[in-house]
């Protein structure tokens, strides 16, 4: 190296150390020098030069990598969801098998609500809740089926960064309220068997409206914090994402940097919004089952059962699928696994909730012969 070479970078090393108080920008602005310049002149490796100016080099390195990941982590315009499967021969079958169970979901719980509102009989708070379940069924399944026989029909399986933020967060809202509505319904049944001289009283119509404003304001909250972090993430490389919806387990692989705040939130509020309800919901059985089982007659205690027999079977699908989902570690993802568990508490779920409370209510079948009685034609 030049003698003149030599003693600039003696010079310039003498005056950055003289800056080791200042940050890097800082100190390049004190010194009337650019980072690349510093990077040209000195970024190579040389055994005479100082701990340094090794560590500034180190660090100017460190710097260029962060650039490089910042640039390539913005916010893709749009996410592909690959769907149950990719096989082409198989997309008319399922387009075909989740229409019909679409218009069975529309269909049955339609007729749920208008039965429960045209029936006086039915005018109690055990049916208004069930009205509230079906009315939300109806939401929940709209916002996912749509779109995946959307995705289906056209073979274009893109879905947009907004359309996917407002997906995740209305599956949050929807999925969180259901868990409190169910929550509702159980204590109704613990009031209504464990405590029947009282239930005008702890089940007045205040209470059980005041219950279910609860039940939706607690999905309302819930959602828009969760969905405000999982959108706010840097996503890099990959748009794809191997589920049907914009599910969070799924969104979070694609997320580049460290997402475990994210996962311990999203764990957090599981299980706050899952387990809690789910507590409750127990502790309402427990105390109807000590009930049912003081009963001195079969017959007595089978016709007592039978008035929560369809919420339990509705709140064991929905919490077994969405339990797992949920609640199991981030590292345990499986994308079939999780998409088959997704389709019980999105699509199947709510198509069987009216099948199973009709079909096992005498109450809602006497409603509907009643009705039907009074149709105007025939």
């Amino acid at each position: 190296m030049p003698k003149a070479s030599k003693e600039n970078n003696m010079v310039l090393t003498e005056a950055l150390e003289g800056y080791t108080q200042l940050s890097v920008p800082d100190a390049l602005v004190a010194l009337e020098i650019s980072q690349p310049q510093l990077q040209k002149r000195l970024c190579i490796a040389k055994p005479s030069y100082p701990k340094f100016i090794s560590s500034l080099c180190s660090l100017f390195r460190m710097q260029n990598r962060k650039e490089h990941i910042l640039q390539n982590s913005t916010a893709p315009a749009q996410f592909i969801l690959l769907g149950l499967s990719d096989d082409p021969n198989l997309q008319s079958t399922l387009f075909f098998t989740f229409l019909a169970l679409y218009i069975i979901t529309l269909a049955g719980n339609l007729l749920i609500i208008l039965l429960t509102l045209a029936d006086p009989a039915l005018h109690t708070p055990m049916y208004f809740f069930l009205r509230n379940l079906s009315f939300l069924e109806i939401c929940y399944t709209s916002v996912i089926v749509p779109k995946m026989l959307a995705n289906l029909l056209s073979g274009n399986k893109s879905i947009s960064f907004i359309g996917c933020a407002l997906q995740t967060y209305f599956d949050f809202f929807l999925g969180g309220s259901e868990c409190f509505l169910f929550a509702s319904m159980a204590y109704d049944r613990y009031v209504a068997i464990c405590k029947p001289l009282h239930y005008p009283v702890l089940m007045s119509q205040k209470v059980y409206f005041t219950l279910a404003v609860a039940s939706w304001l607690s999905g309302f909250l819930m959602s828009f914090g969760h969905t405000s972090m999982i959108f706010t993430l840097s996503y890099c490389g990959s748009n794809v994402i191997n589920h049907f919806f914009c599910d969070i387990p799924a969104l979070l692989k694609l997320a580049c940097g460290d997402t475990s705040r994210v996962e311990i939130a999203v764990f957090v509020a599981a299980m706050i919004f899952v387990s809690l309800p789910f507590i409750l919901i127990l502790m309402s059985y427990a105390g109807i089952i000590t009930t049912i089982l003081k009963i001195s007659s079969s017959e007595g205690r089978k016709k007592t059962f039978s008035t929560c027999s369809s919420h339990l079977i509705v709140v064991t699908l929905f919490y077994g699928s969405a339990c797992i989902t949920y609640l199991k570690p981030n590292s345990t993802y499986s994308p079939n696994t999780d998409k088959f568990l997704s389709l019980f508490y999105t699509v199947i779920g709510p198509m069987l909730n009216p099948l199973i409370y009709s079909l096992r209510n005498k109450e809602v079948k006497h409603a509907f012969r009643r009705i039907w009685a009074r149709r105007p034609f025939g």
